[in-house]
């Protein structure tokens, strides 16, 4: 069997760097060596990109060239590949939100995930809520302030959302810049905040409830993991340092111990969302389940993390598929979706 040709590009220049390394060398562990042949792109913080021989090789001397149209990509020492297939394990701005997916389209490369329109959209939190409040598939109330735009008063957003609420860069990841106000005081330090890393911040309401979540594989045929819950500990929310730090207190209970119905009932609102956003290939669907059973939709990641103790490969172990085998699945819809399209 011939071997796929794969391009891994990792890394990037958001604020999520790390976590991309971090996935990138745990897919790289499970792709299997007799179905692809792997060439590594490390993207450094400055957006330069780099072949390089392996996770160690630190020299970042040989830059990538691309050539638009044929689907090479090479480099100045003559090494060249024209890969089958792009698997950008970029989180965040510029790899999670369209970039890197407009650079595989204007390659003629089938590309992992997402395609662009979704993925920019996905990335965009306030646009995802737009879309879907208008598919009236169900969202937590917010309102979005732009920079440089006349701040919306205290007493207004209390009165708008109520007396707790979360401010949020409008494209950003793994809960950077995000933080929780109940006072005036943590109101302008949240917004400040997240105005660091965007300009766009949307500002919601905090659910009465419990986050869970749901894998979603697949381009029009699609399938639907087991569901999970998240358990604070003793964290306020799931804050970036509660998803990734080794002394976190945060636990991902999968799968939820939620009864059958509620179980599938959420399995059908992330399933909703997918197709509403036109979705492809595989995205964890984030949502809220609020103490009345209501389910409402948080955000779509369609780059979710992919380390060893992400919550993604272990919907899907838990959900029977092995994290090998789900990588091989993944893979095979971006190959799929090539051959059915119109290009």
């Amino acid at each position: 069997m011939k071997r796929l040709k794969l391009l891994l590009p990792y890394g990037g220049e958001s604020a999520e760097h790390e976590v991309s390394v971090d996935s990138a060398k745990y897919i790289r562990s499970l792709l299997k060596d007799d179905l692809y042949d792997v060439a590594l792109c490390y993207v450094d913080r400055n957006g330069l990109w780099w072949r390089v021989d392996g996770f160690d090789d630190t020299s970042l001397d040989k830059e990538i060239i691309f050539n638009m149209g044929n689907g090479a990509v090479s480099d100045r020492t003559g090494w060249s590949i024209t890969p089958d297939v792009i698997f950008p394990i970029m989180l965040g701005p510029n790899g999670e939100d369209g970039s890197v997916q407009g650079l595989a389209q204007l390659l003629h490369v089938p590309v992992v995930g997402c395609g662009v329109s979704s993925s920019s959209v996905c990335m965009d939190k306030e646009l995802t809520k737009r879309l879907l409040q208008q598919l009236k598939i169900p969202i937590i109330d917010y309102i979005v302030y732009y920079k440089n735009d006349t701040l919306p008063k205290f007493d207004d957003v209390m009165a708008k959302l109520g007396n707790t609420i979360f401010i949020k860069p409008a494209r950003q990841g793994s809960s950077i810049g995000v933080t929780k106000a109940s006072d005036e005081q943590q109101f302008y330090a949240g917004v400040k905040q997240a105005l660091m890393y965007d300009t766009k911040v949307v500002i919601e309401r905090a659910a009465l409830g419990r986050e869970v979540g749901c894998g979603v594989i697949g381009n029009q045929k699609l399938r639907t993991s087991v569901v999970s819950m998240i358990e604070l500990g003793d964290n306020d929310f799931f804050t970036y340092d509660a998803k990734y730090a080794p002394n976190s207190s945060a636990h991902m209970r999968i799968p939820a111990d939620l009864p059958a119905d509620v179980t599938e009932k959420i399995r059908l609102t992330a399933e909703q969302a997918y197709k509403a956003l036109e979705c492809a290939g595989f995205a964890r669907i984030d949502m809220f389940l609020e103490d009345d059973g209501t389910i409402l939709i948080n955000e779509l990641n369609t780059i979710p993390a992919f380390r060893s103790d992400s919550s993604y490969p272990k919907l899907w172990k838990a959900s029977g598929v092995e994290p090998s085998d789900l990588l091989d699945e993944i893979i095979g819809y971006a190959i799929s979706a090539d051959e059915n399209s119109d290009n």
